[in-house]
């Protein structure tokens, strides 16, 4: 069955990751060898250089993109542990304790950020996502940051959306009006906080079909340096998503 939300066309089906990948498997295959190969070669340069604070960083990043959500934290808090100024910009350790499951300690490293950084609504929506987790939806739309000047396409939408204020089509539509829809970083961005926003409404099949659009960029998995780091994290998401549930 096909279904239309937000003005896209998008598969409203039982779609799992085995059965209708984004990206071809041995494309994934590769990329999963090459972080495994990563981890275990500063697994060495760990051994050699303990308090080298660049190493823990590098190897949380492998850890994270492997889902060794766990492994991820140690490294990230190890990073604190070394040099206590690592804490309040480090929106990683929020992303990854977000997916240990740790929503409290997900949404205080947001408002760290937020101290850090003000201008960041991407921040302000992790936040919120921990807090929904803790709080529920309602009070968690009231503990929403507060932003003052403007932030980068398509973010000022996608945080209105999640306050309550605006819908998906309406997100789509702005993007629309504003001649962004052929923008594929815009595109990327607005299907995976949509896809989020669909998942914490409990709209599974709607938040599975946009996640498996964000995940299917081009621009996110051909970055001059490899796939950006928040391709990565959606990617993450939408197998957690799509995984068959026991």
């Amino acid at each position: 069955m096909l279904r239309l939300v937000a003005g896209l066309v998008l598969i409203a089906t039982s779609t799992s990751f085995a059965v209708d990948p984004p990206i071809p498997a041995d494309e994934r295959a590769r990329m999963l060898a090459e972080f495994r190969e990563q981890v275990a070669v500063l697994n060495k340069a760990i051994e050699r250089a303990p308090r080298e604070v660049a190493l823990y960083s590098r190897r949380g990043d492998g850890h994270l993109f492997l889902g060794k959500f766990a492994e991820a934290v140690a490294d990230f808090e190890k990073m604190i542990a070394l040099d206590p100024r690592q804490d309040a910009p480090h929106w990683r350790l929020g992303i990854a304790c977000y997916f240990t499951g740790q929503f409290a300690k997900s949404a205080k490293q947001f408002e760290k950020y937020h101290a850090y950084d003000g201008g960041d609504r991407e921040n302000g929506i992790w936040k919120f996502l921990g807090d929904v987790k803790v709080l529920g939806l309602e009070p968690a739309r009231r503990a929403m940051l507060v932003y003052s000047r403007f932030d980068r396409e398509p973010f000022p939408a996608l945080y209105e959306m999640f306050a309550g204020a605006k819908t998906i089509a309406s997100l789509f539509g702005r993007i629309k009006d504003r001649n962004l829809a052929g923008d594929p970083k815009v595109m990327f961005f607005a299907n995976y906080y949509a896809g989020l926003h669909e998942e914490i409404l409990g709209r599974h099949e709607e938040a599975l079909a946009l996640l498996r659009e964000a995940v299917a960029s081009t621009w996110g998995r051909s970055a001059a340096d490899g796939p950006v780091y928040m391709w990565q994290v959606a990617r993450l998401h939408y197998e957690m998503l799509a995984a068959p549930k026991p």
